[in-house]
């Protein structure tokens, strides 16, 4: 899927990094770390909780400094926390400038870099969250409130003179005029919950619940502190990126404003409003989207990012530019096969600097107005801690030419490092598991390609290999397939996969055809045809690997999440030769799918060439449950219980199906948890135990670390 709207499990990671809690009230230091393990013993389950990563990474205008949220898990809540941190672009005077109990986030330099913003979140005991604005004087190290808010801002930006905050915040609607009228209970009864009335397409959203009665819609306030005012409104959620013009008299941002959003969730534009409110105009007026706009320095051109809409289930996002007033749009990377994100215009307004996506490989790029594009930086990522996803996160300072980004290799998760704006070797400024790795044997990762049985198509993938490794030796094999079912895997840091190879598994990944970063028409072989020649890529996988010699062929194991678990599902419906099997996540019944997931209106426009009623035959062709009567595998279903993305009842179809036919199965529920069923540590562990456990009821190995 577009990354805009995105199938596959993807870690969301706060818009600021923070440090790992031992414990409610004190941090866990790098010693302490250290102290939890014996040199070379196994990565455990338990040790997810002493991961640290960092995230949203804001390089100081004079390149002296990096920001970042440090992130880490607190044992005792079971949950994330993130703190702002500060480090030297000469890798020294690393140190906390927020406290381990403040929820913090989304750290913004002021133009001249003398201040910072960032947001606070609290949360109570009925789970509403509410936020502030804090401001911190960068010579002093003094901090103050600017501003209490009913809900968490987003999208924080100074304005050019440093005199101004825009943000973005959900305001809540008016209560509608109730259908019917209840008699009031008698005092002291219990009549239960209130009756919810749903009268919208989407009115829930994974990872959100029920949607709230509201929108979110930008802000503006003095940098001084006072009351923030609000610049747009209506039934519309005005939440994409925000960008000052450099006068300061407008701000730029994206949003799909348009009355049948519900219905055409891709149709975003690129909109303008005055910084003191007013008529909100567009910019661009095309079929799909436009978003991430950001204006040049001398204020005469936007850049953006979109495609035009052909209902493809993929397709490129390019660079286009246009003149301020909306005029004169051109495509910019029109011969670059890869999806642009998150722009950024340099120094001298000729070119623009931004993020994509490269035969599993996020890199840095920068792209000259005459669509030349050039590689920077390498090895951007690590903020999915649980698969090896691409999702990392950069930021420029031009004056400087440095770029600070996210980094991660096969051995850790993201760290901060620095490139400057012309390339070259990037400087790792901090090793935040050095505490931890130091002491833990983790597997290695050997990429490499192989034909694809189908059609003799080239397809990439990677092999970890056990701590310890012997050639000579044979091991049981794991593979394990993304999600997406346009996503990408890659060399990154993977708890789960890491768990798996110390359990003694070689493990397997790949990106068959329909992944992303080797083009539109690698993407879209699978375009209406998902799943089904993805298979053979995935069995070719397993031969390429088998005929090294290294891995008992009566031994292998397959699980998969979200769209991997879609193909997880068909792969045990078209052969009997894994030993068992983990189907986490799935849709199993397309018709059933697209009619109670929480985005209806893209699966019948995108994968689908139209609604299920009318295309029954195609629904159920590409639907696993179809195949369910071929199934010998014992396989195990894992899924959320709030699971709004794939719903808990396509895993309990194929179940009961399996169970039918007595063919040994067995149903997962983790409660509490959404489509990311390992966003809690505990729900990490919890997964990757049951694989485990399933797996070595029929043969495989045994997690010997705890």
């Amino acid at each position: 899927m577009n990354r805009l709207i995105r199938f596959a499990a993807r870690r969301r990671v706060p818009a600021s990094a923070s440090f790992a809690l031992c414990s409610v009230i004190a941090l866990c230091s790098l010693d302490g770390l250290a102290a939890v393990s014996t040199p070379g013993k196994p990565f455990g389950l338990k040790q997810i909780f002493d991961l640290q990563w960092a995230a949203d990474p804001r390089i100081a205008p004079n390149g002296k400094h990096v920001v970042f949220v440090r992130s880490g898990y607190d044992i005792m809540n079971d949950d994330d926390r993130h703190s702002i941190w500060i480090v030297g672009t000469d890798g020294g005077g690393l140190h906390a400038l927020t406290p381990p109990d403040e929820v913090a986030a989304s750290p913004r330099f002021s133009p001249d870099g003398a201040r910072l913003i960032y947001a606070v979140t609290y949360e109570d005991k009925a789970g509403h969250k509410t936020g502030e604005i804090r401001m911190r004087w960068m010579d002093s190290g003094d901090s103050a409130r600017l501003a209490s808010l009913a809900h968490p801002p987003r999208e924080l930006t100074f304005s050019p003179d440093g005199k101004r905050i825009a943000f973005a915040m959900f305001v809540d609607d008016a209560p509608d005029t109730p259908i019917a009228k209840m008699p009031a209970p008698p005092k002291g009864a219990n009549w239960g919950p209130d009756i919810k009335v749903i009268d919208r397409l989407v009115y829930r959203f994974d990872g959100r619940g029920y949607l709230a009665r509201g929108h979110t819609h930008l802000f503006a306030m003095t940098a001084d502190g006072g009351t923030p005012q609000q610049l747009t409104d209506g039934d519309f959620d005005d939440d994409g990126s925000i960008a000052w013009t450099p006068d300061g008299m407008h701000l730029i941002f994206a949003a799909n404003r348009h009355d049948d959003a519900d219905y055409h969730p891709l149709n975003s534009e690129v909109y303008e409003v005055a910084a003191d409110g007013g008529a909100v105009r567009a910019l661009t007026d095309r079929e799909g989207p436009d978003h991430s706009a950001v204006v040049a320095p001398d204020g005469k051109h936007i850049a953006y990012v979109g495609f035009d809409d052909r209902k493809q289930g993929y397709q490129v996002t390019h660079l286009y530019v246009m003149d301020r007033d909306g005029t004169h749009a051109r495509l910019v990377t029109g011969d670059f096969d890869r999806d642009v994100q998150d722009p950024q215009w340099d120094n001298s307004g000729n070119g623009v600097y931004f993020q994509y996506d490269d035969e599993g490989i996020t890199r840095v790029g920068y792209a000259g107005l005459d669509g030349k594009v050039h590689a920077l930086a390498g090895d951007v990522g690590g903020l999915d801690l649980g698969r090896p996803y691409a999702a990392g996160q950069y930021s420029v300072a031009p004056q400087v030419g440095m770029i600070a980004f996210t980094q991660t290799s096969a051995q850790h998760p993201a760290d901060i490092a620095v490139v400057g704006t012309r390339g070259g070797d990037a400087r790792r400024l901090t090793d935040l598991n050095a505490g931890l790795f130091a002491h833990i044997a983790l597997g290695t990762l050997e990429e490499f390609r192989f034909p694809s049985s189908f059609d003799q198509l080239s397809i990439e993938g990677w092999i970890l290999k056990p701590p310890g490794f012997d050639a000579k030796q044979s091991y049981p094999l794991l593979l394990e397939i993304h999600g997406g079912p346009f996503a990408n895997y890659g060399p990154r840091f993977s708890a789960e996969d890491q768990l798996y190879a110390a359990a003694g598994y070689v493990v397997l990944y790949i990106n068959p055809r329909g992944s992303t970063s080797y083009g539109e028409k690698f993407g879209n072989l699978i375009h209406h045809d998902y799943p089904n020649h993805d298979y053979q890529d995935l069995i070719s996988a397993v031969d390429a690997v088998i005929q090294r010699g290294y891995v008992d062929a009566k031994r292998l194991y397959v699980t998969g999440g979200s769209g991997g678990g879609v193909l997880t599902a068909w792969i045990v419906g078209h052969t009997d030769r894994f030993a068992a099997a983990v189907v986490a996540k799935p849709v199993i019944n397309w018709y059933s799918w697209v009619l109670t997931a929480d985005l209806p209106s893209f699966g019948t426009q995108y994968w689908f060439a139209g609604m299920p009623w009318d295309n029954q035959d195609d629904y159920m062709k590409r639907s696993p449950l179809t195949y369910a009567g071929n199934v010998k595998t014992p396989t195990m279903l894992m899924t959320g219980e709030v699971d709004y993305r794939t719903p808990s009842s396509d895993a309990e179809q194929f179940y009961e199906a399996l169970k039918l036919r007595k063919v040994p199965s067995v149903m997962i529920r983790v409660p509490d948890a959404s489509h990311e069923i390992s966003e809690k540590p505990s729900n990490m562990m919890a997964k990757v135990a049951y694989i485990l456990g399933w797996f070595e009821r029929y043969g495989g190995s045994k997690l010997s670390a705890p």
